[in-house]
């Protein structure tokens, strides 16, 4: 039987939630860690970690296929975390939850199978956009192998906003699916997605949203937006590597041939035919990441605990903070300055290597992420090699924007 822990709220408090996350104590070069690469991955709190730890020390076992005591327990706590991803986006029924290693798999996934239910032809076309990541963009060109499908790309603006009129004059007889990130991994740029959607569906064209970078910051329903596919990725959002969750709407999954076969996945199998199981362990083939499932069912209770609005306004305040701070420091340009943003800032410096500014400041035990992001793309759009990117959640405080504005004085007196 699928259990359920009920969940009390908790007051937003930066300093007692920091003792929540253990790496966060840590030094590093004799400093105080200040941890600010959170859209690369984020930090797992103390109640994530004994989640695993207590699978692997007490309850291990595989799921769905034993009668014995350990494995009912694995299976309950595999299931009741799908239910709580379920509730946590507010998706229609569980069964359109399927588990998946992340966003990127998550991707292929739909990529593979819409193609594989000739939901293609040749010369069809699909919408991305100038800031997609890597993992949404070559998907749609592996599948080129099959049908020779067309990725027509939405541009951006210099301040790295979406050019609506624009996405309204690609859409047309020929396209097939919009797939965009909901957050820009690289610029933190917040799309106004719903609207996408309501393009797209006003057309016929169903929607894919990746989002990796929206989950950790705020209440995603995909119900209001009315989105087809959603993905996103279970380390992002403070759980474990390798869970991440594909959501789509049971008309489209069902219509969607498996994406890999083996074990867990079929109902019957001899040598001439072979037929599949229900959702969602249509698309769950072997052993999945259980102990990564459960992990993110941890993640989910505790992200419970607060008001997401109460999160989110902190990280705003982090990020207004943050862009005031380095704004006034002389040589320093931002890129992307959309009007809605999440809490993710690139930046370059006149004259200074994006990878000098990280390898100096990380002296200090500051952890930003330099290079292209995953979003070559985006750098050309700008023109630009790299970039210099601080993302901030809602353990980090506005003393450790202190020190990364130092850090980065302290780079410019080098290279000066």
């Amino acid at each position: 039987m699928i259990t359920t822990i009920p969940e009390v709220k908790r007051k937003f408090d930066v300093e007692e939630i920091r003792n929540d996350f253990p790496i966060l104590k840590r030094f590093v070069n004799g400093k105080q860690l200040v941890y600010l690469d959170n859209a690369a991955t984020s930090q797992k709190p103390q109640a994530v970690i004994d989640a695993l730890t207590q699978y692997y020390t007490f309850d291990n076992a595989n799921i769905h296929r034993g009668l014995y005591f350990l494995s009912e327990l694995a299976t309950d706590q595999f299931e009741t975390s799908r239910l709580k991803v379920k509730e946590f986006i507010n998706a229609l029924s569980a069964s359109e939850i399927i588990f998946v290693r992340g966003t990127t798999e998550a991707i292929n996934l739909v990529a593979s199978s819409l193609c594989r239910a000739k939901h293609f032809k040749d010369g069809d076309e699909v919408i991305i956009s100038s800031m997609e990541h890597h993992a949404n963009i070559v998907p749609w060109q592996l599948m080129n192998d099959r049908k020779k499908i067309a990725l027509k790309v939405i541009p951006i603006t210099d301040e790295g906003e979406l050019d609506l009129d624009a996405y309204e004059k690609l859409i047309n007889e020929k396209t097939k699916l919009v797939s965009v990130v909901h957050i820009s991994n690289a610029l933190g740029t917040v799309n106004p997605v719903k609207k996408i959607i309501e393009t797209a569906h006003a057309r016929g064209v169903p929607v894919l949203l990746d989002g990796a970078q929206a989950i950790p910051h705020f209440k995603v329903d995909v119900q209001e937006l009315d989105a087809d596919f959603y993905a996103f990725s279970g380390h992002k959002a403070f759980g474990p590597t390798g869970i991440g969750v594909l959501y789509g709407k049971t008309e489209y999954l069902e219509m969607m041939p498996p994406y890999q076969g083996g074990g867990d996945m079929i109902r019957t199998v001899t040598f001439e035919k072979t037929t599949f199981d229900d959702l969602p362990r249509k698309f769950e083939a072997g052993t999945p990441n259980i102990a990564g499932g459960i992990g993110l069912g941890a993640a989910i209770n505790y992200m419970n605990q607060f008001d997401r609005n109460d999160l989110a306004a902190h990280e705003n305040y982090l990020l207004r903070y943050a862009t005031e701070k380095l704004s006034q420091i002389e040589g320093l340009r931002i890129i992307g300055t959309a009007k809605e943003k999440a809490s993710v800032i690139s930046f370059v410096i006149e004259g200074i290597h994006p990878y000098d500014i990280g390898t100096i400041i990380d002296t200090d035990g500051i952890a930003i992420r330099t290079g292209h992001h995953c979003a070559q793309p985006i750098m050309q759009r700008y023109n630009l090699p790299a970039t210099a990117r601080a993302s901030f959640a809602f353990y980090n405080t506005k003393e450790e924007i202190d020190k990364l504005v130092l850090g980065i004085h302290k780079v410019k007196k080098m290279f000066a």
